[in-house]
């Protein structure tokens, strides 16, 4: 297998924060998200970041992986040192399948999840003591990617996926499958959708297996999610926190007019009823997050002007400071 630099793949360095790191999955995310990216091998790119992104932001594995940096390299073959075993992956080791489809190199390193031969049983992973003349189908785990835009739309989508397939000889090649697929309203990121006899296929006349479906809203380059709620933050220029102002604010279903009262603060939050993440029973709301922001550059002339308004305002911010 060959060794991946998950610090390359994702565009950041090798000391990078935590919020470095899911700034740039953000970016990524939805440059390659299958459902509107044109790049070439946008899937694969995706998935890339996906595990890219599931290992640095964890502090166990990202710390496992820096330890075994040092004996690979990126496209070169690579083998775990002898004797390795991934406590940040012990975790997953009893569920039958990844909530993602990660690469061999994701799997060796840490353990998919995905299914796994038994202490004691045969090459087909059957031990024999099983009656397999009618057996229900494998239950499988599909990770469903979700923009936050996608969790206002009320339409089916398309999903493909892999169902494991067995008979008498032991695994077989994997089903390729296609599903339509109406997402609840009121998911939330890492719920599980069980959708009855959607999984592997069972064997003689068993019932077929359930099919699991992961949610995982990607993270947007505007909002952040609480709950229900989102939150945005909006730039304004110091004139207009202290004029007062009408700007247009985004929201997941287009652009709003909001109203910025004179000498608003930095930090002040505005609530927009109604315009964040639908929910079983309604929907939550926006969070418009006030931040005065100065001009990156000056000249004399605004220098002047600067001086002047703090000679007329005769303002200290930090009046409570004093004894």
């Amino acid at each position: 297998m060959d060794f991946k630099d998950y610090y390359k793949i994702l565009g950041v360095e090798t000391d990078a924060d935590l919020k470095t790191i899911k700034t740039a999955y953000r970016k990524l995310a939805r440059k390659y998200h299958p459902d509107v990216s044109t790049e070439h091998n946008a899937e694969k790119q995706f998935k890339e970041v996906a595990e890219a992104y599931e290992v640095l932001s964890d502090d166990k594995k990202r710390s496992e992986y820096d330890q075994l940096r040092k004996y690979g390299r990126a496209g070169q073959s690579f083998e775990p040192p002898p004797g390795w075993q991934s406590a940040a992956g012990a975790d997953n080791q009893n569920q039958q399948y990844s909530n993602a489809d990660f690469s061999d190199f994701f799997e060796n390193i840490f353990g998919s999840g995905r299914f796994r031969q038994s202490t004691g049983r045969g090459a087909s992973g059957f031990d024999g003591s099983e009656d397999f003349t009618s057996s229900r189908g494998r239950d499988v785990e599909v990770e469903l990617p979700l923009f936050l835009e996608d969790t206002l739309s009320e339409e089916a989508r398309s999903i493909e996926y892999n169902l494991p397939h067995y008979g008498e000889t032991g695994r077989l090649p994997d089903i390729r499958k296609t599903l339509k697929v109406k997402i609840p309203a009121g998911v939330t990121d890492g719920e599980r959708i069980r959708l009855k006899g959607q999984g592997g296929p069972g064997f003689g006349n068993g019932p077929a297996g359930d099919l699991y479906l992961r949610i995982r809203l990607v993270p947007h380059p505007l909002f952040d999610v609480v709950g229900s709620d989102l939150t945005i933050t909006v730039p304004l220029a110091p004139w207009e926190a202290a004029l007062g102002t009408k700007i247009n604010v985004p929201t997941l279903a287009g652009k709003i007019s909001l109203t910025v009262v004179p000498n608003s603060q930095s930090g002040q939050r505005l609530r927009i009823k109604g315009r964040g993440l639908k929910t079983r029973t309604g929907q939550g709301d926006l969070y418009a997050v006030l931040k005065v922001v100065m001009p990156q550059q000056s000249d004399n002339d605004m220098n002047k002007l600067w001086q002047e308004l703090s000679e007329k305002a005769r303002f200290n911010p930090r009046k409570d400071w004093e004894a």
